[in-house]
């Protein structure tokens, strides 16, 4: 159901976003005045959602074996429908977000019943990359085939049209080749996390990476699944906010 809790957590800490650098870093001004530091797993540019100045949410989570106790978890940005909503800017939780989907059952009807799902499976030429999620289906299911699914975070937007990627990235170029390669002994799924809820259409970022335009498009072609999945960020929880469309694509 549209809305509906997918993952809880702790209530994030908000603050005001003073500056990020070094790719990994961000300093953040806390609602209590105190300025920390925290970890930023977004390398990329941060397209329409990095705003010094403006309003962010970092977890807390000490520990040992991190350099870091805080980790920058969302960012308020322009929504499409006027006013702001919150963005999932944490790359490194796309992954957990997609895995809960399918564990809920959200996406029964895309990829039939699964039996198992095990994570960062080597796959590829010579075995060299890891897929995010490799899905095992139900001896039942309409179509047995395995299934190499990768995710990719996306929080780019024009309008209400959500696009990645943001950069040009040869390693997202990579995974659609490989992608292509699985079929037909197997099926090929991606999944473009959609972490904002203000989007109501995905598209390649053509303008950002052209290359990966035309590689979307040949793996359209090729037989490659997409199933671009909304969701929305709050201080404590994360929603289900459907399935969104691919955007008529110019040739």
């Amino acid at each position: 159901m549209i809305g509906t809790p997918l993952l809880s957590f702790p209530p994030l800490a908000e603050g005001l976003l003073l500056k990020r650098y070094k790719r990994f870093l961000a300093d953040v001004e806390l609602v209590s005045g105190e300025i920390v530091t925290a970890h930023c797993a977004n390398t990329g540019p941060m397209t329409g959602v990095l705003h010094p100045g403006g309003r962010v949410r970092l977890r807390h989570a000490p520990s040992p074996k991190r350099k870091l106790a805080w980790t920058w978890e969302q960012a308020e940005a322009p929504s499409a429908q006027g006013g702001f909503c919150w963005v999932g800017i944490n790359t490194a939780l796309a992954n957990g977000v997609i895995r809960a989907a399918i564990e809920a059952g959200l996406l029964k009807q895309e990829l039939g019943p699964i039996a198992a799902i095990r994570p960062e499976v080597t796959y590829g030429s010579n075995r060299r990359s890891r897929i995010d999620l490799f899905l095992t289906p139900e001896a039942k299911a309409p179509d047995t085939r395995t299934i190499y699914l990768e995710v990719k975070n996306t929080t780019w937007s024009e309008n209400s049209l959500a696009l990645f990627p943001d950069t040009v990235t040869e390693r997202g170029q990579k995974h659609l080749k490989e992608l292509i390669g699985v079929l037909p002994e197997s099926r090929a799924v991606l999944v473009p996390c959609l972490s904002r809820p203000d989007v109501d259409a995905f598209a390649p970022g053509d303008s950002a990476d052209p290359r990966y335009g035309e590689l979307f498009r040949q793996a359209l072609a090729a037989g490659v699944e997409v199933f671009p999945c909304c969701f929305g960020f709050h201080r404590d929880h994360i929603t289900w906010e459907g399935l969104r469309p691919i955007a008529k694509l110019q040739r």
